[in-house]
């Protein structure tokens, strides 16, 4: 049976900078948007909300669904990687809570598509569809919850 890694990424902006997470992969220091994979029991948007902020100590929501990519890794590895957007007043400060994440930094869109050290194709793609300004409200994404309760509003689980 097929079972892709399903993963959550933000691309978060504030002054004209986005922010991007490095991480030491195989001795090599790469950036990537913050993001994970999916946790039993949790939606995709609060998947994305936990990984930001273990990534870079950010309390905040995503605003926006940009992209659903299905991508297969050069290990052969199959992915579903839910990509969001948000937008932030100013640029914070930055305190990762996962020992993984080495630091985090606030760079021009350019800085990132011009590097070479971006953990995949997928972090400049991603960019990319963060500056083509096309974006998809959350309400796209629902968790289907079942059984209902008798007699309450459809929407409104048990």
């Amino acid at each position: 049976m097929f079972k892709p890694h399903v993963t959550v990424a933000c691309v978060v902006h504030a002054e004209g900078q986005l922010l991007v997470v490095e991480e030491t992969i195989d001795g090599v220091a790469t950036w990537n948007q913050p993001a994970g994979h999916l946790e039993a029991d949790e939606t995709l948007i609060q998947a994305a909300e936990r990984e930001l902020y273990e990534e870079t100590g950010i309390q905040a929501s995503p605003q926006w669904l940009l992209r659903i990519h299905q991508w297969i890794a050069p290990d052969n590895t199959p992915f579903l990687r839910v990509l969001f957007a948000l937008d932030l007043p100013s640029r914070l400060a930055t305190a990762p809570q996962d020992s993984d994440i080495d630091r985090c930094w606030w760079l021009p869109p350019e800085q990132i598509l011009q590097a070479d050290n971006l953990r995949s194709p997928l972090v400049a793609e991603s960019v990319r569809l963060w500056q083509s300004a096309e974006r998809y409200p959350l309400s796209v994404l629902q968790a289907f919850q079942w059984p209902f309760c008798e007699g309450a509003p459809a929407r409104d689980a048990c």
